[in-house]
């Protein structure tokens, strides 16, 4: 059941400017970089709109670009030889699509599309990148400690597929949903909550109208509204919170005083 989606072309440019400031970016792996290190990223950094539903990488296709968001919810998704399409994770301003390449893949294993907002993101060719993390190796050790969390989030979807009845696994995309917006309230479908959760649409709704009769949500036309983000901590479990923590062990030296765990 193929999704027929925009493809976003990332050479579409919103700032032609040559020298974006540290100070004025709204990704938080660039933020944490040492200045020297930003500065020689700045010239090749480019800013575009990321658009709702729009396609940033397709599964087998080079990588030509990575892409650092400012706003939005990325979803990464894997696709099988039958076009299912499943969610594996999510991303958004607190790291970078395109993790594969530093780990030497010159391929997309995955798609990756906007989800819940339209937003912004900073880009920047392959080529570039990788001749700069040539000679600035901490930039490398940042991109490789979050493709360490986004993989520990993987493995805690797995987690979650296999012990967790269908409300439970919902808590927990709302709670990583909730970690990459501002405010409460998710744009989402149900259909995209089952693609999240690779079940049908019924089945999703009898999913949150359990979790909005016991106080934790309340839904809307397309939009979900967060009310009690503790309970989806309690329904969650141990399959949410370890990936954050790690992510704020090795990449945040002063964690945020706040509930939510991403910058």
């Amino acid at each position: 059941m193929s999704d027929p989606l925009p493809t976003v072309r990332m050479s579409q440019r919103q700032n032609e400017g040559c020298g974006i400031e540290q100070g004025s970016v709204g990704n938080g792996l660039l933020r944490v970089l040492r200045p020297e290190d930003f500065a020689a990223l700045s010239p090749f950094l480019q800013r575009v709109p990321l658009e709702l539903g729009s396609t940033l990488a397709r599964a087998g296709e080079r990588i030509d670009e990575i892409c650092f968001p400012e706003a939005a919810v990325i979803g990464l998704i894997d696709v099988l030889e039958s076009e299912q399409r499943l969610a594996i994770a999510l991303s958004g301003r607190e790291g970078f699509v395109g993790w594969p390449l530093v780990l030497g893949s010159d391929r997309w294993p995955h798609e990756a599309v906007v989800r819940a907002k339209q937003g912004t993101a900073l880009k920047i060719r392959a080529v570039d990148l990788l001749a700069i993390l040539d000679t600035h190796p901490l930039i490398r050790t940042v991109l490789l400690r979050y493709a360490m969390t986004l993989m520990t989030q993987m493995t805690r979807t797995i987690v979650s597929n296999l012990i967790h009845p269908v409300d439970r696994r919902t808590a927990r995309w709302l709670l990583l949903y909730h970690d990459r917006i501002d405010g409460d309230e998710i744009a989402i479908t149900h259909e995209e909550l089952g693609l999240m959760l690779g079940v049908r649409r019924s089945t999703i709704t009898d999913a949150l109208h359990q979790l909005e009769g016991s106080g934790v949500l309340r839904g809307y036309r397309g939009r979900l509204m967060i009310c009690d983000r503790g309970q989806l901590e309690a329904l969650a479990g141990e399959t949410y919170g370890f990936a954050e923590r790690e992510y704020a062990r090795l990449l945040i030296s002063n964690p945020l005083q706040s509930e939510r765990p991403f910058p």
